[in-house]
């Protein structure tokens, strides 16, 4: 497998809309193995074809691993998707804001409103039709990459202009959001023990 090179804004190809996958073979093959290898070195959870160049309706997508009561990643509990010619055809009503960042757009995130469970009719990587339920953070990436086969980023969708970051800004941002809690938390926990210390006779 290759490792391919990722493209950035303002390269004109983010911008358009992809063309249909119509041959499945194994130059195809090869090209989903390197947008795989790529996605994983790069440290991403999709990638979409136009963002290694290829004006093509197909990303590649890996779940983010399930935890442990501990909080631990469990091992091989990924889950990765190929699409092909993907579409949405059923959102749900309930929204969700979260945070997002795109290879295509480094050193940046944002704050996208996503629908909070999805259904998607696409082709795998063979060409077999498939359909998908999901929801959650799943939902949210299958979003974001299917919007990259339409020339759509996810800053054209934050849910305000203030509402993005370097990622130096929202790093900063969140440290002193924890620190905030945390104080907040201590005030509390000092205010209840206090109440429960019952007063001294003399």
């Amino acid at each position: 497998m290759t490792e391919l090179q990722i493209v950035t804004l303002p390269d004109e190809v983010l911008r358009k809309k992809g063309r249909p996958v119509t041959k499945f073979d194994d130059d195809l093959q090869t090209l989903i193995d390197d947008m795989i290898e790529t996605m994983r070195v790069a440290n991403g959870v999709g990638l979409a074809a136009p963002q290694i160049g290829r004006s093509l309706q197909l990303a590649v997508i890996e779940t983010l691993p399930q935890v442990d009561e501990n909080g631990e990643d469990i091992p091989d509990s990924r889950e990765l998707f190929v699409i092909a010619n993907p579409r949405i055809v059923w959102e749900s009503r309930d929204v969700i804001d979260g945070i997002e960042g795109c290879l295509s757009i480094p050193g940046y995130v944002g704050e996208v409103e996503r629908a909070y469970a999805v259904r998607v009719r696409a082709q795998d990587r063979r060409g077999k039709q498939i359909k998908l339920r999901l929801k959650g953070w799943t939902a949210r990436i299958f979003q974001h990459e299917i919007d990259h086969l339409n020339g759509v980023l996810y800053i054209d969708k934050l849910t305000d202009r203030e509402n993005f970051w370097t990622d130096e800004e929202y790093y900063n941002m969140r440290q002193a959001e924890l620190e905030e809690e945390a104080e907040e938390g201590e005030e509390v926990a000092a205010e209840e023990t206090a109440v429960s210390k019952p007063e001294k006779s003399s």
